[in-house]
């Protein structure tokens, strides 16, 4: 594997682009880092130690130009969700036990990029993901807005969290509150009026000049405390071989979604001439990770909103990242000082404005619209909505962890009821375009032939479907039905079931008089059929529908004996 493959061949104008776009994402990751960290449970320095070894390595192993790895919101809910179910009232526990799921993630990516199982990811549907999303960015919108007034928060599901703020407001702190919505409002600003100005670090530097200025720590303002200026050591997290078990299962789920996240963000915004290697991704990822637990981070992956800023900056290769580390580095050694008055007000403000695009209801509505309207000639899509509306209740209604395994178990049931009813088109050939034939419910000049039902199966015909497909076969069949003629050109291919099962659906057939024709299969769907006998039994199998239906309208031939 060829190192730092989006550096190499390195073109000199590409220099400033890639200087200008590190500049910009190293303001806005800095102080995101630092608050991702709090989400997730740890210190605020936490977040920078994840940075610098998971860009660096990502730089080397990972095959986007532009993708910037770190800390993520979801992520970050994620591992405090997990870690929490194992480590409780230990800090000192819950920071070895965050940076040893980073490594329980990283060595599963890595393994599964290695053994090419870069495709897993497509097992979470685009619908279950959103609906995850939405739930998961509402769950720590819930959970940032108390820090926003000074009110005291606590954990749970987005409505135990919402709750117990507006039972609560009592607590307000004025000044605090100041702070944070006036953080709030001026991210906001310059998010959607100036986006290429990082509104974050302006917002944190106002914050932390208008603490020193006011003394606001002492009118009960929270801010953020000492924070060591040292580089973090290298080694493994201190803990139990029975704590690593436990992270296992949350690693593989927290695995799929930051992968999940991270290769759309690369796909979103890919390098010239760029080739995107999902298994590579996971490798990159994986080794990402590695690096961030080994150092005493959190898990990282790759971040939507830095890599649209890099992109946005004109950066051009991996080389921004790298720089981007080493500013990372520097503000660990000298900057750390000056964090220490950070207000949490302006932190959470930069975790809400962070997640504003997480909100994506304007996707749930067009599910919505797809669901009320629907298709009747293909209704499969009907159930994405109810998919994303049940991983998003997952989360608000039953906390992160648990939404995390009803998002995955939703998208696995979706797999299964997409592959179990399959579409079988009834077919007519076309008054205007004989020889040629469609759809009888989408074209109005489709005839169908006299005592002969033409079949389209729009599937692969599995163990799954076959048994709905011989239901499909039946229910098309009328008292003047002579023969079915089942056209197979668009089915990829065939397994050991359902070629029995059209064995068992030719002597059914024949039993009633009707004789069962496969039109036009494909060379991996006849190879089943000749392996399982299927080709001898079915004589009437044909090149083209038109000879199916003409010899079947002539009755020439009897039925074959499909009993011998």
């Amino acid at each position: 594997m060829r190192l730092f493959p989006s550096i190499r061949p390195y073109r000199k104008d590409w220099l400033r682009p890639d200087l200008i776009g590190a500049l910009t994402v190293w303001a806005v990751l800095v102080p995101e880092a630092l608050a991702y960290a709090t989400i997730a449970g740890v210190s605020p320095i936490v977040g920078l130690y994840a940075a610098p070894g998971a860009l660096l390595i990502y730089a080397a192993l990972g095959s986007s130009r532009k993708l910037i790895t770190g800390g993520d919101a979801a992520t970050a809910a994620l591992s405090a969700a997990i870690v929490g179910g194992i480590v409780a009232g230990d800090s000192s526990a819950f920071v070895q036990t965050t940076a040893a799921l980073a490594i329980c993630v990283g060595l599963i990516a890595v393994i599964a990029g290695i053994s090419r199982l870069g495709f897993v990811v497509d097992f979470i549907s685009i619908p279950v993901l959103r609906g995850f999303i939405i739930g998961l960015a509402l769950t720590i919108i819930a959970g940032q807005i108390p820090h926003l007034f000074g009110v005291e928060s606590v954990n749970g599901n987005f409505f135990d969290r919402i709750w117990d703020f507006f039972t609560h407001l009592d607590q307000m702190n004025l000044p605090t509150t100041v702070i944070g919505l006036g953080s709030l409002a001026i991210i906001l600003f310059f998010k959607y009026r100036h986006p290429r100005v990082p509104g974050s670090l302006i917002a944190v530097v106002l914050g932390i000049i208008a603490v020193k200025v006011f003394d606001l720590g002492a009118h009960g303002v929270e801010i953020v405390g000492p924070i060591s200026s040292e580089l973090p050591s290298v080694g493994l997290p201190d803990v139990g071989l029975s704590d690593v078990g436990a992270l296992m299962a949350g690693a593989v789920g927290l695995m799929l979604v930051g992968f999940a996240e991270s290769l759309a963000s690369a796909r979103t915004y890919p390098g010239p001439d760029e080739q995107l290697d999902p298994d590579r991704e996971l490798v990159g990822t994986g080794a990402a990770n590695l690096g961030a637990g080994l150092v005493g981070g959190f898990v990282v992956t790759g971040s939507f909103s830095k890599t649209a800023i890099n992109s946005e900056s004109g950066a051009r290769s991996q080389l921004s990242g790298i720089v981007v580390a080493g500013l990372v580095v520097l503000t660990m050694l000298f900057l750390t000082v000056p964090f220490e008055s950070l207000p949490d007000a302006a932190l959470a403000a930069v975790v809400i404005a962070a997640l504003i695009h997480a909100l994506d209801f304007v996707g749930l509505s067009e599910l919505s619209r797809i669901r009320e309207r629907g298709n009747p000639l293909n209704p499969g899509n009907r159930p994405d909505f109810i998919a994303a509306i049940a991983a998003l209740l997952g989360v608000t209604v039953f906390d992160i962890l648990p939404g995390l395994f009803i998002g995955i178990g939703v998208s696995l049931v979706l797999l299964l009821y997409r592959a179990s009813r399959p579409h079988v088109t009834r077919l007519g050939e076309l008054h205007s375009q004989p020889g040629h034939w469609g759809d009888v419910r989408r074209h109005t000049d489709a005839v169908e032939a006299p005592g002969v039902v033409v079949l389209r199966l729009e599937a692969a015909i599995f163990f799954a479907n076959a048994e709905e497909i011989r239901r499909e076969v039946n229910r098309s069949i009328g008292p003047d039905t002579r023969a079915v003629v089942l056209d197979v050109e668009t089915v990829p291919y065939i397994d050991v079931t359902a070629a029995y099962m059209l064995k068992s659906l030719a002597a059914e057939l024949t039993g009633k008089g009707i004789r069962l024709a496969i039109a036009r299969d494909v060379g991996s769907v006849e190879d089943m059929m000749r392996e399982t006998g299927l080709k001898g039994l079915l004589a009437d199998s044909y090149v083209s529908i038109d000879q199916a239906v003409h010899v079947a309208e002539d009755g020439q031939g009897s039925p074959p004996d499909v009993n011998q």
